[in-house]
């Protein structure tokens, strides 16, 4: 008798693709929507998962795209004013409505009530880039100023960039009831002070991000129609959570809805990709070896896998069968910024 399943490929079943395959091996992506090549311009934003994407990318040899890259500066002094960790000087970007959010200034005339905050380490921070400058700005003014600077940089970004991988990370946000405005972390973390009555919890649903995302990715593609887009979900979990239950359980919600939401996007643009890595490295079969002692920061073993298989589908000239060159990583995760590991930072009483 026959039957839908018969005569389907090995990779839609589970003991085929996974049991029987070694797990280093292990490759989900079945179709890849276009190929990158050594001339394309690739942009990353998002959450610090981000940051190994960016480098692998680089030591790839492919045209890792910076726009704002601290000329001027030296190789040490740029690095640690967060230069070139992304394609602009935005930070950690967390969730796709600050990315929308960002759009909407650079390009829209969005402003934004809150304008700049006092320091925790003293200076001036901007609230939407909290850690980019680690001795704070010296004024209010220059916050304003280099953020107009940023912004310009984000209008080259959007209008030059070929490709654009974007790592969806949190649900979990503060935002302003003034007008609404997300932060990539709460008030009173890095600088300024948390009040109730101007700062609100907010923990998106699946339905938000994607209306969010769609949204980012459309306006995007509007300014400049040869954009295409590969989404990702962080593996990494949260640090912590606001919600009143454990984080574990905070964490599965999370992602499941930026896999969510990433799937609907990816379904109703064909210029928008969905890649893997979220199941590469949190997937049964490794077992929780691309993870470091912590169950939490990803490995440079996790990471190589990842960008095996992004080699493998989407650059331009790798065949199949190949290996992709990843550049070395540092262990330990010690080259990543991650805004939200502050929050663990400054826990009473933490050892």
């Amino acid at each position: 008798m026959s039957n839908p399943y018969r005569d389907l490929p090995d990779h839609h079943y589970w003991r085929r693709a996974i049991s029987a395959t070694e797990s280093h091996l292990i490759d989900p992506v079945t179709a890849s929507g276009f190929r990158i090549g050594p001339s394309d311009r690739v942009a990353t934003a998002g959450s610090c998962f981000a940051q190994h994407i960016a480098r692998a990318i680089a030591g790839m040899g492919l045209h890792y795209f910076v726009a704002e890259s601290g000329e001027g500066l030296s190789d040490e002094e740029a690095r640690r004013r967060q230069y070139g960790l992304f394609s602009a000087r935005y930070g950690n970007i967390y969730t796709a409505a600050q990315w929308r959010q960002l759009l909407e200034e650079a390009f829209d005339g969005r402003q934004p009530v809150d304008k700049a905050w006092p320091g925790r380490n003293g200076g001036w921070i901007d609230p939407f880039r909290q850690t980019v400058e680690p001795d704070g700005f010296s004024s209010r003014e220059a916050v304003a100023a280099d953020r107009e600077l940023h912004l310009a940089a984000v209008r080259r970004l959007v209008a030059e960039l070929d490709v654009f991988v974007f790592t969806l990370g949190l649900t979990e946000a503060w935002r302003s009831r003034a007008d609404g405005s997300i932060y990539p972390l709460a008030p009173g973390v890095a600088g300024g002070s948390y009040e109730p009555d101007l700062h609100e919890f907010v923990n998106f649903s699946a339905a938000e991000v994607e209306a969010d995302l769609a949204a980012a990715l459309e306006r995007m593609r509007a300014i400049n129609p040869r954009v295409r887009v590969l989404l990702t979900v962080s593996p990494v979990p949260l640090i912590a959570t606001y919600e009143d239950r454990h984080v574990l359980v905070s964490t599965a919600y999370s992602k499941a809805a930026l896999r969510v939401a990433a799937d609907a996007v990816s379904r109703r643009f064909a210029w928008v990709d969905y890649f893997p890595s979220y199941e590469i490295i949190t997937g049964p079969a490794t077992a929780g070896v691309y993870f470091e002692e912590d169950m939490r920061e990803v490995n440079e073993l996790g990471v190589a896998h990842v960008m095996r298989v992004f080699a493998r589908h989407y650059v331009a000239g790798v065949p199949l069968s190949a290996a992709a060159p990843v550049p070395e990583l540092e262990p330990g995760g010690s080259n990543v910024i991650c805004d939200e590991a502050m929050i663990e930072a400054l826990r009473p009483g933490k050892s």
